[in-house]
């Protein structure tokens, strides 16, 4: 063993073996010799003999520690549809093929192939857009609270902004109503109570100037009980005979009717320009299906000045998402959604189809039972609405731990707990995972001790 006042120099234990050649040639030379450095220095600080082949085996575990992404695939077994946490909705296959076309080449982002000179991104996707919604013109950014922020800065900075109570939301990670507001320069004026808005009020609040009414669709909660709001075709009505726009914040996104699928009917981006809304927004990646996006629709002249406004710049798209949002929309103006887009795949699938996954799971595995449940849809859309599934339910007697193995496999599993059980919920498992799942779970539960 070495002592450690005398340990080995970094130029030795660089030369000490093949193994140390193996390491610099797979992590690089500074990376090694900063994990040699880290190592040492914790051997002199704890005075404990090490050799040198220990050294390196420590250099090899901070290498491989330093090197492995954070961001990785894992699999939905937990009957979440769009699970924030885990990146809402996943690709299509013709998206994922787009921005893979995309990102391996130069592309013609903002060059203008006709003329042969400098164009501008926002051009991409807009046509399809208009084509499926047909509103005058569109914008893309890089997320929704992006579009928000955006709409209420270039057409309200410094001017009165009507919202309801109703209306004041806050959704995942902090983002409210009125901070957003603050951010944009706009002048918040509250209406209505937190449960109920009439006509009169927004009536009584534009007997003062105002720029802007902001309607905010509840996209992740419900008002029930003693309630009233006018409908968005009343509000555009009354608005518009005061010269004031209305700007909604649609959420959701959805382009399809989820009535058709046994869930309410959540208001499509189609229904709000119908209504005579001046703008809507909306995420790309909800019920949409695509990349995270902020898409931003409405009348020319107002499109046109927010895609002029300095802080379009510091919010414009990528290629990449440019490259997903375009082949997803072209998926709904081809009539695809339902076959290509994984997320209205899992809306879609039939409980049979459900139970017969779910069979097959069981008789895989040789163990748990199938119960009845709901999937959720999630992502702040359709607050509470889930549809009818079948899952594998395994009994453990210590289910977190059961839980936080399968989060440590290669790809991780993300599933939940109920009554003491493991629920595991085939809606939600993509068919190209399906294989590693059971294999990974089947390992699992070989090697699970109670």
């Amino acid at each position: 063993m070495t002592e450690p006042a005398h340990l080995p120099s970094i130029d030795s234990l660089l030369h000490y073996s093949k193994c140390s050649s193996t390491l610099v040639d797979t992590f690089g030379h500074e990376l090694m010799v900063n994990a040699l450095r880290q190592t040492l220095g914790e051997a002199r600080q704890t005075k404990i003999n090490i050799s040198e082949a220990q050294i390196i085996e420590k250099c090899r575990n901070l290498l491989v520690e330093w090197t492995t992404p954070t961001l990785v695939p894992v699999i939905n077994a937990s009957g979440v549809i769009l699970h924030t946490n885990l990146g809402r909705a996943p690709l299509s296959e013709v998206a994922y093929q787009q921005i893979q076309n995309v990102a391996v080449s130069y592309n013609n982002l903002e060059y203008d192939l006709d003329i042969g000179k400098r164009g501008s991104r926002f051009i991409h996707a807009e046509q399809l857009l208009l084509r499926l919604t047909h509103a005058e013109a569109a914008c893309i950014v890089n997320n929704n609270a992006a579009a928000v922020l955006l709409v209420l800065t270039a057409l309200a900075q410094r001017k009165r902004v009507l919202v309801s109570r109703t209306q004041m939301v806050e959704i995942g990670g902090g983002f409210r109503i009125p901070d957003v507001m603050r951010q944009s320069g706009a002048k918040l004026v509250e209406i209505g109570t937190t449960n109920r808005l009439h006509l009169s009020d927004y009536e009584n609040a534009l007997r003062e100037p105002a720029a802007m009414v902001l309607c905010t669709h509840h996209s992740n909660f419900k008002i029930v009980g003693f309630t009233n709001e006018p409908s968005l075709q009343e509000i555009c009505s009354l608005v518009h005979q005061k010269g004031v726009l209305i700007f909604h914040d649609l959420g959701s996104g959805a382009l399809l009717d989820t009535a058709k699928y046994g869930l309410p009917h959540e208001p499509m981006v189609q229904e709000s320009l119908q209504a005579g809304v001046d703008v809507v927004s909306f995420s790309g990646d909800k019920l949409l299906g695509g990349p995270q996006a902020g898409i931003i629709l409405g009348k020319k002249e107002l499109i046109q000045k927010i895609k002029k406004h300095p802080l379009a710049r510091a919010l414009r798209p990528d290629k990449l998402c440019l490259a997903g949002i375009s082949q997803t929309l072209l998926t709904y103006l081809t009539g695809k959604a339902e076959s290509e887009i994984p997320l209205w795949q899992m809306i879609s699938l039939s409980a049979q189809t459900i139970h017969q996954r779910a069979v097959l799971w069981k008789e895989n595995l040789g163990c748990g039972d199938i119960i009845e449940g709901r999937s959720m849809i999630g992502g702040g859309s359709l607050p509470d609405e889930s549809l009818p599934t079948f899952l594998l339910a395994i009994h453990a007697k210590k289910p977190d731990q059961f839980l936080k193995t399968l989060r440590e496999q290669s790809v991780p599993i993300i599933a939940r707990i109920e009554d003491g059980r493991i629920l595991l919920d085939p809606r939600t498992v993509l068919p190209h995972q399906e294989k590693l799942f059971l294999e990974s779970l089947k390992q699992v539960l070989l090697n699970w001790k109670e």
